[in-house]
């Protein structure tokens, strides 16, 4: 089981839009070092919605190599088409990627039973754990506690991303389900409060910019030292806030150009923070440090 901090990492861009290979290598070496626990790579703050599919597999691949075995590789391979879903997640388990993660299907807005036979249908076609991803924000659908239980009994469904930021809901599942299936925040804010709860661990877009910080706090945490988690968790809440003044993972490419380790490559539709939230996002980057 994977525990503790795992980044959902942003997929470094040049200018022209075009992927930065080596601002890529760069980030997955700066995630080693700092004691990131695993990288979450092609997933929503990484742009998985405007690469292709050719582009998605290279990132994945890379990633793994790069990685090396040091640190273990998440894969988003979601799509609300389930064909699409498992080409990309079969890919992921070719390029040895150590888990797949899988958001529910956007747009389409299935029923809960078509949800269950979504993530059923994909899990029986390749041996390589799933991360269930809930994020009804994003995808206008919600995976309810009652379908997860569910889909607990399918043995390569390990665990679930739960980005609701309803700790008590979350809490809920994990008194439900078996101990070996994992629930992790996917909400920066409220994953401390989660873990408190029993959740393993977060995925975090604050990591990005707070790596050695969020993987601190989160072992910590996990360890059952929650005063020292909560004093870094407070060093950490001004970034909570200003990485989603606007859409993820508008904010924090910006804050990772203003670090140095990303170009300021982005894909249309999303465009480069406005102007007016520069300061914002300036501001909680240097309360970190503080």
């Amino acid at each position: 089981m994977i525990t503790g901090s795992i980044v959902a990492l942003v997929t470094p861009m040049q200018p022209d839009g075009s992927i930065d290979w080596t601002a890529l290598e760069r980030l997955l070496e700066h995630h080693v070092a700092a004691g990131t626990k695993a990288l979450g790579v092609t997933g929503t703050t990484g742009e998985s919605a405007t690469l292709t599919v050719p582009e998605h597999c290279d990132v994945i691949r890379f990633s793994v190599a790069q990685a090396a075995g040091r640190i273990p590789v998440i894969a988003g391979t979601g799509s609300n088409s389930t064909h699409e879903a498992i080409e990309l997640t079969v890919a992921a388990a070719e390029a040895g990627a150590d888990a797949s993660l899988l958001v529910t299907p956007y747009y389409n807005r299935p029923t809960q039973e078509g949800l269950y036979q979504h993530f059923v249908t994909v899990a029986a076609a390749v041996n390589l754990p799933i991360i269930l991803y809930n994020v009804p924000g994003r995808t206008a659908v919600d995976l309810s506690n009652d379908t997860v239980l569910r889909l607990t009994d399918v043995d390569n469904i390990v665990g679930l991303k739960d980005a609701t930021g309803n700790v008590e809901r979350g809490a809920d599942l994990i008194a439900r389900a078996p101990d070996s299936f994992a629930v992790y925040s996917g909400d920066d804010p409220t994953a401390l409060e989660l873990m408190k709860r029993g959740g393993k661990g977060n995925v975090s877009v604050t990591a990005n910019v707070a790596a050695e910080v969020m993987a601190k706090m989160c072992d910590l945490a996990l360890a059952g030292d929650f005063d020292a988690a909560t004093a870094l968790d407070e060093r950490m809440r001004a970034l909570h806030q200003a990485l989603f003044v606007e859409a993820n993972p508008i904010p924090v490419k910006w804050a990772l150009l203003e670090q140095g380790l990303i170009s300021s490559g982005i894909r249309l539709p999303l465009v480069p923070l406005s102007e007016e939230y520069h300061d914002a996002v300036r501001d909680a980057l240097e309360k970190l440090n503080a």
